[in-house]
């Protein structure tokens, strides 16, 4: 890993984040603004998360045996995303992987990084493989669409193919499922991007962003852009209990037919025969009271007109992630239980008060061995322009 200070850091306005995202910006002064900066070609600096490398003739078979998507044939250039289970099937990783023909880049998040290098080197045995801590020397940076000049002139391309992971979340993955029951899911414009550069050339990048030759967006921009998409991600969605149905995670991170993993059962017997205890939401969140819930906020259940007065909000489960997004206003995302109806409103424990919540669907509660048949809704227009 690297300690080094972020030199984003330095640009006029910027504001470290907090918790998950600490050492990047979280923003330069209007996180809603920079979402329509980010769409429009801005870069985002996620320096703090973390690189490994796997090479030698055995890596794509030997993370095939070890995480829940197909990577046996993942081309040069390819992009795809893993998770690693623990033998009840909880997901314990979660990794992007793009792989350049000689070597697998597993991109993951800050925290992930040791448990996951530790995890992989005790698990080489005899195999071909060299599994190394990348952090160093290379960083990552996001962006949003099909390419982006800045960051594709200084791509990293140590074998010859440029380092970039494409979010294969903006459709189903080749054997994968979805639960949402949505035709028009609002991933599918969710092109986003994170591309490795050689970790010098993040003073650079800075200096350009300083003199106003390249656009800057902080991480709560595309935080709120990744919400609107009902896009999960470990280190907010995630807990300890998670399991990949729950987030709606086969959409993009497990291959069903791939064969035997840790985990692999689990996921089997509940997307066969059973049902996902918890289930993700979206959830629109009511602006009058001026208070954003945080994660870990409690979601309720609000009593109805005829209940008797003075009882408890029903706590059905927690905000993950919550964000300003520019077209919708105040949005997060919430795991919630099973039961919970999907034709109330919702309300979220924030500050004191009660924050009314509207619900969309994300994970019903029949996913599992009963889905749902495919329904047409209004698209929430996530990437408009």
């Amino acid at each position: 890993m690297t300690s080094a200070p972020s030199p984003f850091l330095g640009l006029p306005g910027a504001v470290d984040s907090a918790g998950a995202d600490k050492g990047v910006p979280a923003h330069y002064g209007n996180p809603v603004a920079e979402q329509r900066t980010l769409l429009a070609g801005a870069i985002v600096d996620l320096s703090h998360r973390g690189v490994i490398s796997v090479s030698g003739a055995d890596r794509l078979t030997w993370l095939n045996s070890l995480t829940s998507q197909s990577l046996t044939r993942l081309a040069p250039g390819q992009s795809t995303e893993s998770l690693l289970l623990g033998v009840s099937g909880r997901v314990e990783f979660d990794m992007r992987v793009v792989d350049d023909g000689d070597t697998a880049w597993l991109l993951v998040d800050a925290d992930e990084l040791p448990g996951l290098l530790a995890w992989l080197l005790k698990m080489r045995f005899t195999l071909r493989v060299i599994v190394s801590d990348r952090t160093a020397d290379f960083a990552t940076l996001g962006s949003i669409g099909e390419s982006n000049p800045v960051l594709d002139a200084v791509a990293a391309s140590p074998n010859g193919v440029a380092l970039v992971w494409r979010d294969p979340w903006s459709a189903v993955s080749e054997g994968g499922h979805q639960y949402a029951q949505i035709e028009e899911h609002p991933g599918a414009e969710w092109l986003w991007r994170e591309t490795l550069v050689a970790r010098d050339e993040l003073v650079a990048l800075a200096d350009r962003a300083r003199a106003g030759e390249v656009a800057v967006a902080g991480v709560l921009a595309a935080e709120a852009l990744r919400i609107a998409a009902w896009r999960p991600r470990r280190a907010t969605e995630g807990d300890e209990k998670t399991i990949p149905h729950e987030l709606d995670w086969m959409r993009s991170a497990v291959h069903l037919s791939k064969g035997c993993y840790r985990g692999q059962e689990t996921v089997a017997k509940v997307h066969n025969l059973g049902h996902p205890p918890r289930r993700l939401v979206f959830l629109h969140l009511d602006g009058t009271d001026n208070v954003l819930p945080a994660p870990g906020d409690d979601v309720v259940l609000p009593a109805l007109p005829d209940a008797p007065a003075g009882g408890e909000p029903d706590v059905v489960g927690q905000v993950t992630s919550s964000g300003i997004h520019y077209e919708l206003g105040p949005v997060a995302l919430a795991v919630v239980r099973r039961s919970t109806p999907v034709d109330r409103d919702l309300g979220v424990l924030s500050d004191g008060i009660v924050v009314a919540a509207g619900q969309e669907v994300i994970v019903p509660p029949e996913a599992g061995s009963v889905v749902g048949r495919i329904r047409r809704m209004p698209r929430l227009g996530v990437m408009r322009r």
